[in-house]
């Protein structure tokens, strides 16, 4: 397209002359100098070539590259992978309550006051024929100073076993949910990156388009100029000229600044540097779609994240109520507890023992009803959840495979288009060089082949973007 926009304009400027010759120049003017400009826009055309394909190979960045690359170095996508490693910490941790828990306390402290321990006279019975003991009251004192009190146990859960385990169950659950949310954000990752490569690909080629346009406008504007001095062109034709030369200068200069911030944000989006050069490479091929409708929608139903996120939100709502049954268990743990209190000296420091240890909270005033009553709403909640993300998803695909057909239908109308163009172009050229139209007939069927052409090139890229949407909607991976 970028070479026939360039044999087009050299087919025109090469036929001027005989236009030039109609308008009947002054007697003794020279002849026009339109056919001079062929061998300077030939070598422009060369010298375009030749940049072009001097380009870097490292700056030139394919679609499937740009994929990988943010997939790889995407940081709401690395923030995503983080999640589900911390839902496996949570896991982990989570676990250990089901093992033995050991506690040990040491409080080293210093006794304030002294500790009197009084036994009265019999305290302890009476035991002939040494009379009651003690014989008479009693008081064991321990003095102020320094001491150390040591609490050891180990404690083993049994009852609690079961919440536990359903604790952790439901833990796993909502790493099953970040992992969704990951492949979530891998394909909302893709389409993005897919979009944006796709506007940076219109964009460049529209800029190059604008880039030709300035080149013919000021060799343009350099021709007609010399022949209004010598009298063979009127001013206002170089006027004209220059006011198109100043439109397509500005358009290009836009163009270029959407382009550049356009790559910015891909950068951004794979993770790099937002002042990367690169450039990127023309579209793949269009190939239609070998898919219907119902297999797209059964396919979504399946592999959807958001689906089955929503899924597991209601598989998570049911631990939760199971949760708030297991609530009413009483708590009972095998212990070992060793006790070395600070007392008087003639009592006994160390106490050691094991046994069954018997909680329960009998009156809560509701507390676990009430949480229970909570946790089955939320198990409703998450259900109805569950069920209008599955319709959402039908509409998405719907949605998505119509505008995927439309976009299918909407190429070959604009690849019609750009051919009759193409061919009127082609007639309207024969007939200028038979003098059978004008010069204005030969411009206007040259613009309408520009117009054709652009619609043709937006037509594909929306194609593109249209499928990136559909895949995005059926949930298939890049």
């Amino acid at each position: 397209m970028k070479r026939m926009s360039w044999l087009v304009l050299l087919v025109v400027l090469a036929a001027a002359p005989a236009w030039a010759q109609e308008a009947t120049p002054s007697a003794g003017a020279p002849p026009p100098r339109i056919p001079l400009i062929l061998k300077s826009l030939a070598s422009e055309a060369t010298t375009e070539a030749a940049r072009d394909d001097a380009a870097e190979p490292s700056d030139l960045l394919t679609l499937d590259e740009a994929v990988s690359l943010a997939l790889k170095q995407n940081r709401q996508v690395k923030n995503a992978t983080l999640a589900v490693g911390i839902t496996g910490d949570r896991i982990a941790a989570a676990r250990t309550n089901m093992f033995p828990q050991m506690l040990v306390k040491v409080t080293p402290s210093y006794r304030l006051t002294p500790i009197d321990l009084n036994f009265e006279q019999g305290a302890f019975g009476n035991s002939p024929p040494f009379g009651p003991i003690p014989a008479q009251n009693t008081t064991l004192t321990t003095n102020p100073g320094y001491s150390t009190g040591v609490q050891a146990g180990v404690t083993q859960p049994l009852s609690q076993l079961y919440a536990i385990g359903l604790s952790v169950a439901q833990l796993g659950v909502a790493r099953d949910m970040s992992r969704e949310d990951l492949r979530s954000q891998r394909l909302s990752t893709v389409n993005t990156v897919k979009q944006q490569y796709y506007a940076v690909l219109e964009s460049q080629s529209a800029l190059e388009a604008l880039e030709e346009q300035v080149a013919a406008n000021r060799e343009l504007v350099r021709v007609l100029t010399e022949q209004a001095s010598q009298e063979v062109a009127l001013p206002s034709s170089v006027v004209q000229a220059r006011l198109a030369l100043s439109q397509s200068e500005h358009n290009a200069r836009s163009t270029r600044h959407t382009l550049a911030s356009q790559k910015e944000q891909l950068n951004v989006s794979l993770g790099r540097d937002p002042v990367t050069p690169f450039r990127v490479t023309p579209g793949p091929d269009v190939t239609s779609l070998q898919t219907d409708l119902g297999a797209a929608r059964d396919s979504a139903l399946r592999q959807r994240p958001d689906l089955q996120r929503a899924k597991l939100q209601a598989t998570h709502a049911d631990y939760g109520v199971r949760l708030g049954w297991a609530a009413y268990i009483p708590d009972v743990s095998f212990v070992f507890r060793y006790t070395s209190s600070v007392t008087a000296e003639q009592l006994p420091k160390n106490i050691t023992y094991a046994g069954v240890e018997f909680s329960w909270d009998i009156f809560d005033w509701g507390k676990k009803q009430r949480r229970l009553a909570e946790s089955k709403k939320a198990l409703e909640q998450a259900k109805n959840a569950a069920e209008d993300a599955a319709s959402q998803v039908v509409l998405e695909v719907n949605a998505a495979f119509r505008k995927l057909e439309d976009a299918q239908s909407f190429l070959k109308v604009s690849a019609l288009g750009r051919d009759y163009a193409r061919e009127s172009l082609r007639e309207t050229t024969d007939q200028f060089k038979h003098q059978a139209v004008l010069l204005k007939d030969l411009l206007a069927a040259q613009a309408a082949l520009g117009r054709a052409s652009d619609q043709y090139r937006q037509a594909v890229l929306s194609y593109w973007e249209a499928r990136a949407y559909f895949d995005r909607a059926v949930g298939a991976d890049q």
